[in-house]
């Protein structure tokens, strides 16, 4: 590197001097000359050597290797191990749970209890089915201080096909129903003139249904379902409803706009009212659409949304419109452990005989059947898991409801109407705010032992009646199941249900209202597999041995006990 640096300065400095030289004989004239040029000019690239340089070896001493001789002796050595082959080590594998496809269960207990069910499913082929069951669970009665039959009888049967498809998944199913109740809640004030009077007291229903649902994969429209119901009783009464509910995508510019459609067609009426004048008839039909459009942002999930429905009433000739809000939102605060969610929501409830009577069953066949208005539905909430097997729910709701439907206890009129002294109950309607808190608690451990805690308390400001009739002020639930071993299963079913009101005739014509007890029903079983197909169970209903009246002069049965066998089985 030096070497070029020295070469450098030696360059410049001849330049230098050969233009001094070249200045002072500025005056000298150039010479021309020729040049010949013999041939062409060809350069070349010299040959690049490495050169090769052994290090020398500066020791004072050196000292020359020593040869090393060696000789290999083999001789046979004497041995009896033999290594065993290799093989990977075995997991106990739990035996893997035989599922049937079909059962029938059996079983009878006191108040001459029967209980039995069938349930029947058959694989056509990889994409169809076909199935259906029978229920049937009746008691001859016999609860004490009691004058007229308190017997019931509840039966079902349903028959249903299923296919499904890639793309496209449908089911259609119809079914009938036969119940039989006694308005046997007659006051001790009027058993005299009723049996002089020589009532009846049964009241059968009857329902027939027919429906199905269809679902679709990635396609705008998702779903749809249908359902036509007819029903009645041996009192002269008749109800006809139809509904169709849909749900469909509807996409604006680079949006979707999840949509559900809604048509109910609601026709009935029964042969007199309660005081006897004349026929009672109802009938209304709802077109609902409800737009919502989904927001996903990190933690947060916000729908916005409204509901718009168009009702006209047949009977009145009149026709409405309705307009609710319809946004919820969710939040994780703390991934699952913390979920806080809330909602602002409102609908147009179609009430309905079938529904009420499913309710309560003493109701008298007399009712004025008109929809509710629920303005709205807040509510805010926090959920979450607190372990993996622990999950909680906390909310609370403030509900305003307009045309709320309410039973209570029927006047005595003391007609030839076999439900006219005080054994059945009437509907009244009135503006109802609820404000309600409650709280759950869901324990699941590796599906053998699940626990559900459930409490709510509720408050109500009413309109126009003096109580809001037959709410409760408190309601907690306890369910529990667990799988003991293989073979002992148990579970218990714990209610409590707090105070209500209701509207109870001192005579004829002087009502006064009554508050009727909170009652506590504990409810328990347990059972045995004797094989994978057979197990026997013993259950136990009201263990408190509490004849409380969930309705007003209804008491219900005291302890009662069951015992049967389910027996599970294919084809």
């Amino acid at each position: 590197m030096r070497k070029h640096i020295q070469n450098i300065i030696v360059f410049i400095f001849s330049l230098s001097v050969f233009n001094g030289f070249s200045q002072k004989k500025s005056g000298d004239t150039i010479t021309t000359g020729v040049i010949d040029v013999v041939k062409p000019y060809t350069p070349t690239i010299s040959d690049a050597f490495k050169v090769k340089e052994v290090p020398s070896l500066n020791d004072e001493i050196t000292q020359a290797k020593k040869e090393i001789k060696y000789n290999i002796f083999s001789f046979p050595v004497a041995s009896t191990f033999t290594p065993a082959k290799g093989k990977a080590a075995t997991v106990d594998k739990a035996k893997p749970i035989k599922l049937f496809d079909n059962y029938a269960t059996l079983g009878v207990g006191t108040y001459t209890t029967i209980l039995g069910e069938v349930y029947l499913n058959h694989a056509i082929s990889r994409t169809e089915s076909v199935g259906g069951y029978v229920s049937h669970h009746s008691s001859g009665g016999g609860i004490e201080g009691l004058t007229y039959d308190d017997d019931f009888l509840d039966s079902k049967a349903n028959v249903n096909y299923a296919s499904r498809l890639r793309d496209v998944s449908w089911n259609v199913e119809g079914g009938v129903g036969y119940q039989r109740y006694n308005w046997y809640g007659v006051p001790e004030s009027q058993i005299a003139v009723s049996q002089s009077n020589n009532i009846q007291v049964d009241h059968s229903f009857f329902d027939a249904h027919l429906g199905g649902d269809i679902t679709f994969e990635d396609t705008y429209i998702n779903s749809a379902s249908l359902l036509f119901r007819r029903f009645g009783d041996n009192q002269g009464s008749a109800e006809n409803r139809f509904k169709f509910t849909g749900k469909v995508d509807v996409p604006i510019n680079d949006y979707e706009i999840s949509t559900d459609v809604i048509f109910d067609y609601l026709s009935g009426g029964f042969d007199t009212d309660y005081n006897a004048i004349g026929e009672l008839n109802y009938g209304n039909f709802q077109l609902g659409i409800s737009p919502t459009y989904q927001l996903i942002e990190d933690d947060l999930t916000l729908n916005l949304g409204v509901s718009l429905f168009y009702m006209k009433d047949n009977e009145a000739n009149d026709s409405k419109i309705y307009l609710y809000p319809n946004v919820t939102a969710t939040y994780r605060l703390a991934n699952d452990v913390l979920i806080a969610y809330g909602g602002l929501q409102g609908d147009l409830i179609q009430n309905s005989y079938h529904g009420f009577a499913n309710e309560n069953p003493f109701v008298s066949p007399t009712l004025f059947i008109t929809p509710t208005n629920q303005l709205y539905n807040a509510y805010v909430g926090l959920k979450g898991k607190i372990t993996t097997n622990v999950s909680y729910n906390i909310s609370g709701r403030y509900l305003s409801d307009r045309s709320k439907a309410l039973f209570r206890n029927n006047e005595i009129t003391q007609t030839s109407q076999d439900f006219s002294y005080g054994n059945s109950f009437g509907i009244v309607y009135d503006d109802v705010k609820t404000l309600g808190l409650a709280g759950e608690v869901n324990v699941d451990v590796n599906r053998n032992f699940k626990l559900n805690l459930k409490a709510e308390t509720f408050k109500y400001a009413v309109e126009n009646e003096s109580e809001a009739w037959n709410l409760p002020d408190f309601k907690a639930s306890l369910f529990l199941d667990y799988q003991i071993n293989e073979k002992w299963f148990a579970g218990a079913n714990l209610m409590f249900v707090g105070e209500r009101k209701d509207q109870f005739f001192l005579s004829a014509t002087t009502p006064t209202t009554v508050t009727l007890d909170s009652y506590f029903d504990a409810n328990a079983h347990v059972g045995y597999h004797v094989t994978e197909q057979l197990s026997i169970f013993a259950k136990a209903n009201n263990i408190a041995n509490e004849g409380y009246q969930k309705w007003q002069n209804f008491p219900v049965q005291s302890a009662q006990f069951l015992a049967g066998a389910t027996y599970k089985f294919d084809f």
